[in-house]
């Protein structure tokens, strides 16, 4: 077995977001290089988590000294409404926050409010969601929504408590996310979807215990292959269970039939539970599966995500990212900040996970330098 190496660099790394010579107008049919559109942004509110995740924020490393970023270097509100508002004018429909852990940023629903009020260039509200552990949620879910957000998604790694406390790291239970997502679903964050990142010899045994309990209630269960992101989780590939092994396991208890993606871009591929014809059985509801290792989804990605501290990264295998902060703490009006968004987007050519299996060692983007997920959320 390969040995597990964890290097101790900061994955921070930003280019100048440079005013292209020929302004960028923002219409709302902007593409990149492949001919993507720009519909989805994944803005993160905070680099803090309180949960140590071994594949995301490895107690190893993100340790008491660790140098998160000072609170100056966040970008505040209103600056993230304004450059949201950018993007939105280049065709984004939906805004998910994600940390770190979101919930952690103070006054969170402030900044839901604000972007609540945006609207796409068709006229029509944005929509607004937020990933979360689910560890606040309980407390938190109601001023949620009464800000404007529409869904959550909760990461959830087990019912197992005993398996669930290890992988969190920080002996957290699982009945207070269960606690989470409950109060979600009565608050009308819905439909709950709820996210386990499966490792093979870790928590894969927990694939149909995770199906019996949310099947038929509403809440839409999603299992994610462990991904090689950022340079601190000591990926392995061995580690990983391929979405095609984890549909086998459900369909040996359950019969299933697959469904159309929800939305253009969709990275799920959806499977219903099927009823005694053979036909969806809407009200036992649906899995899905997130197959970022084994069968890439970048021919219509359509994400951009934008940091805490104002970084623009076109993908989450991203080395390095564009700094829109400089300019807009610069004084760049909201043109030059649309046109910079532009230029940088139609630029982008990034298909990582395709390149994946073919990339030379020495051609892919160098392991240290990768951006880690904490810092740009999933």
């Amino acid at each position: 077995m390969a040995e597990r190496v964890i290097p101790l660099v900061d994955q921070r790394h930003a280019l100048a977001a440079a005013l292209p010579t020929r302004p960028v107008a923002a219409t709302g049919l902007l593409a990149d290089t492949l001919g993507r559109p720009l519909r989805d942004l994944r803005i993160s509110v905070t680099d803090r988590c309180n949960f140590r995740c071994s594949y995301c924020m490895p107690k190893e490393v993100f340790d008491k000294d660790y140098p998160y970023l000072p609170h100056a270097s966040l970008l505040t509100f209103e600056e993230i409404t304004r450059l949201a508002r950018q993007f939105v004018a280049h065709g984004v429909q939906k805004i998910r926050l994600t940390g770190g852990e979101p919930l952690l940023r103070k006054n969170i629903e402030v900044l839901i409010e604000q972007l609540a009020a945006l609207r796409t260039v068709d006229g029509t509200p944005l929509d607004i969601t937020l990933t979360t552990n689910g560890s606040l949620l309980a407390r938190k879910a109601r001023a949620l929504r009464a800000a404007g957000l529409q869904r959550v998604t909760v990461s959830l790694d087990g019912l197992d408590d005993a398996v669930f406390r290890r992988m969190n790291d920080v002996d957290f239970p699982v009945a207070e996310v269960l606690e989470g997502i409950a109060a979600a679903r009565e608050a009308g964050l819905g439909p709950v979807k709820v996210n386990m990142v499966v490792k093979r010899g870790t928590n894969d045994h927990e694939i149909l215990p995770m199906a019996r309990h949310f099947r038929g209630t509403g809440t839409v269960l999603r299992f994610i292959e462990y991904m090689d992101v950022g340079a601190t989780n000591g990926w392995r590939m061995d580690e990983v269970l391929p979405s095609a092994e984890v549909i086998r396991r459900l369909q040996a208890e359950y019969a299933l039939v697959p469904l159309e993606p929800s939305a253009p871009g969709e990275t799920a591929e959806r499977w219903g539970y099927a009823d005694a014809n053979g036909q969806h059985a809407a009200q036992a509801g649906e899995i899905g599966v997130i197959s970022s290792v084994t069968q890439a989804f970048c021919g219509d990605c359509n994400r951009a995500r934008l940091s805490t501290e104002g970084q623009v990264y076109l993908c989450l295998f991203a080395s390095q990212g564009h700094d829109l902060r400089a300019l807009l703490r610069g004084g760049a009006s909201d043109e030059a900040l649309a046109s910079a968004i532009g230029h940088i987007w139609q630029g982008r050519s990034d298909r990582y996970s395709q390149l994946r299996g073919t990339l030379a060692p020495d051609s892919a983007a160098p392991a240290g330098r990768r951006v880690e997920m904490s810092y740009i959320g999933g």
